[in-house]
């Protein structure tokens, strides 16, 4: 099932890439500015569908992530030790029905002040596809709230301002808001800037500076979506272009500098507040596919899934360097 799973996204994705996407070169292990010291913390299992899709640093350190194909909440600790926390439940069908990649998967990753955590589920079936909450000490999620079958949940952020869930469909062009404690789904934003255009739209999603900052996989961007006193979505704007293939990212805590994983070109940019990027990581620093970015303190980790390359998928540690900043 693994290696079906491979060959969706590599089809999918050579579908929807151009040979715009392709990363330039930089010299071996030369992780650039901001970020140094770049080194895999650890390794998992493809073919138990050990993909990381999002991951977060928990306060005393250690990395939580969804495994992609196994739809498993996962946690590596400070010894690099991989510690599964929860199973979501498989679909009867396999997840064959999942719009646009044929198979389940778990993505968006979320944790909340009391230390539950919140994983998004796609199965192109019901009674799962949704938000799911784990609660801390348990070992069984529940799902909190339904999203449609045909939907892609996959970005997952909590905004504490509004006590709600932001989610990205980047199937549907749609981000769903969810209350805190669960509940009914309703379509918070469906603008253009969050349509796919062959493939994945709507893809990261981050709560910074009163808005919602979006990234479109397809149309290469960053959009920020502000939110109003009344909670509901303002005129987006788009922020940064040329990132065909952005996944999910993380603010460094900069202002508004990013760090933006790019998923098929196999690299990590810095992107600034006036749209431009730079490649800080890419497959010399041992990238393989990363699909999102956590950041706390000077600590940044990047999952890599290797849908595509199909080799290592890994966990990488950098240092963030803030002098001069």
């Amino acid at each position: 099932m693994k290696n079906r799973i491979m060959r969706a996204v590599l089809a999918a994705a050579a579908a929807s890439l151009t040979l715009a996407t392709v990363a330039v070169a930089t010299p071996a292990g030369a992780a650039t500015e901001p970020l140094s010291r770049a080194h895999i913390v650890a390794h998992f299992n493809l073919a138990k569908g050990q993909s990381p899709e999002n991951a977060l640093i928990e306060p005393n350190g250690s990395v939580d992530m969804t495994f992609a194909g196994a739809h498993q909440i996962a946690r590596v600790d400070g010894n690099g030790t991989t510690h599964i926390l929860a199973t979501l439940p498989a679909p009867s069908d396999g997840g064959v029905h999942t719009p646009v990649l044929g198979f389940a998967l778990a993505t968006g990753l979320a944790r909340t002040p009391d230390g539950a955590l919140y994983a998004l589920y796609a199965t192109g079936a019901k009674d799962l596809t949704g938000l799911w909450r784990l609660k801390p000490g348990h070992t069984t999620p529940e799902r909190i709230a339904a999203l449609p079958a045909d939907s892609l949940p996959n970005g997952l952020a909590f905004d504490p301002r509004s006590n709600a869930f932001y989610i990205t469909d980047s199937v549907l062009g749609t981000v769903w808001s969810v209350p805190a404690h669960g509940g009914r789904a309703t379509a918070w934003s469906t603008a253009p800037e969050l349509a796919p255009h062959g493939f994945l739209g709507a893809n990261g999603a981050r709560v910074h500076d009163n808005a919602l900052w979006v990234t479109n996989f397809d149309q290469g961007t960053v959009v920020r979506i502000p939110v109003g006193d009344d909670h509901r979505a303002g005129r987006p704007t788009v922020k940064a272009t040329g990132l065909q293939g952005i996944d999910d990212f993380a603010f460094t805590g900069r202002g508004n500098e990013i760090l933006g994983a790019l998923n098929q070109p196999n690299k990590v940019v810095r992107i600034t507040d006036d749209g431009s990027n730079t490649t800080v990581l890419n497959a010399s620093d041992g990238l393989q596919n990363p699909t999102s970015v956590a950041v706390r303190g000077n600590d940044v980790y990047i999952p890599s899934a290797a849908y595509t390359t199909a080799t290592d998928p890994n966990l990488l540690h950098a240092h963030l360097d803030r002098q001069g900043h």
